[in-house]
């Protein structure tokens, strides 16, 4: 019987393991990336720390909801990231020591083969999000199928004569003879990744499928996870896009972007402030369509300037740069509240006619003399907008010394 003080700590034991592993293989890479970029070199190290955002998540996940799925999945892929990027270091920087480090090949074996238990928890972290159970018994196969794939893939690359990761390094329990060149026939024809890739593509539209039926609340943390793998989807698209200085930073943003899907798991499941995620999709395109039109009106006034004062690449004076930057600050609060209003009527159509159904009151309100017709009018409007079970209007008496009010179910 497992009693809740050891469910409680495995999971904090979990995250000090995958630590354990992840410090001692950025410090086998340091070396490695001394010649790159400042920026590049900050990316790579950030991409070494990719475990440990997961794992605290799925810590928190499974010390307070122990019998929840989703963070021992998070737990186990973590800890498979972190081992294979260890084997990946430590086979490295043998190689390029000169002298071999004790155990290579053994280490560089554990390598080719470990990611793809990260592969299958992630894919069943996606078909059992956000409450730990599948959308539908008709799911069941798509789990088990994944994982029995990943299992046969492990075994595979086990075996496998050479290891694919590191070339230099003979996998020194590949099989040989008939076998291995049997192996060696499969690894190059294209089955893995036709088998893999619609496998975890039936994984990924789990989410999708369930929320089309989903509930309020399980909507909700459907949108947190799918605004954060939203968002790093369209900073990997935007950065062809970017300037040169921004380019060289968008490494960054891409892993702070991954670190945010294990935020938003977490935000999800454990729901902490689980309806803010309307308000952040709103602000996100509002100020997103924002960034991207004055950034347009601003890049296309240059580029005509330039064209009147000497062609493209020619230096504007002062005065035509600054006017530029004042003309696009001048849109900024026309733009904003007409994009505003965009999103508004777009996806968030409830608060839109609420709105207007406020506003055309008020016109109303001005010619309205009958208190019953308004009062009526108003339980209307107070139904149509804030939809309670119940509305009680209560008029201050008058001099009478007179009080009216009206009750009505809505």
């Amino acid at each position: 019987m497992v009693t809740r003080t050891l469910q409680v700590r495995a999971p904090w034991a979990v995250l000090l393991l995958t630590a354990a592993l992840v410090i001692p293989k950025s410090w086998l890479f340091a070396p490695l990336i001394g010649d790159l970029p400042p920026s590049q070199r900050i990316t790579e190290l950030l991409f070494q720390l990719l475990p440990l955002p997961f794992a605290a998540v799925g810590t928190l996940i499974a010390a307070r909801r122990p019998g929840h799925r989703i963070g021992w999945l998070l737990l186990g892929g973590s800890l498979a990231i972190a081992s294979a990027q260890l084997t990946w270091s430590y086979v490295s920087y043998s190689l390029r020591s000169g002298a071999p480090l004790p155990g290579s090949a053994v280490v560089g074996w554990i390598g080719n083969w470990v990611p793809w238990p990260a592969l299958a928890a992630f894919a069943l972290l996606m078909l059992l999000f956000p409450d730990g159970q599948l959308p539908s018994p008709r799911w069941r196969p798509v789990g088990w199928a994944m994982v029995a794939w990943c299992a046969v893939i492990m075994v595979f690359l086990a075996l496998y004569p050479g290891l694919i990761s590191t070339p230099e390094l003979d996998n020194p329990f590949g099989l040989s003879g008939d076998a291995g060149e049997a192996m060696r026939r499969l690894q190059a024809s294209p089955i893995i990744p036709l088998v893999t890739i619609p496998l975890f593509l039936a994984s990924a539209s789990a989410p999708l499928v369930r929320f089309r039926h989903a509930r309020a609340e399980q909507r909700q943390q459907l949108k947190w996870f799918a605004y954060a793998v939203g968002l790093l989807v369209g900073v990997i698209l935007s950065g062809p896009l970017l300037p040169g200085w921004a380019n060289d930073l968008s490494g960054i943003v891409i892993v702070v972007a991954v670190w945010g899907i294990a935020a938003a798991i977490g935000i999800a499941v454990l729901r902490y402030r689980l309806y803010d995620i309307d308000q952040i999709i709103n602000r996100t395109l509002v100020y997103g369509l924002l960034t991207a039109l004055l950034g347009g009106v601003y890049a296309g006034t240059v580029l005509v300037l330039g064209q009147v004062f000497g062609g493209i690449g020619a230096q504007l004076p002062s005065w035509a740069v600054a006017g530029t930057t004042l003309a696009v600050a001048a849109l900024f609060q026309p733009a904003r509240r007409r994009i505003q209003a965009v999103v508004d009527r777009r996806f968030n159509r409830r608060k839109y006619d609420a709105a207007k159904t406020v506003e055309a009151f008020s016109a109303r309100l001005r010619d309205e003399v009958d208190l019953d017709a308004l009062t009526a009018e108003l339980l209307v409007v107070v139904d149509q907008t804030i939809q309670p079970t119940r509305a009680l209007l209560w008029l201050r008496p008058s001099s009478q010394g007179q009080r009216t009010s009206w009750d009505a179910d809505v």
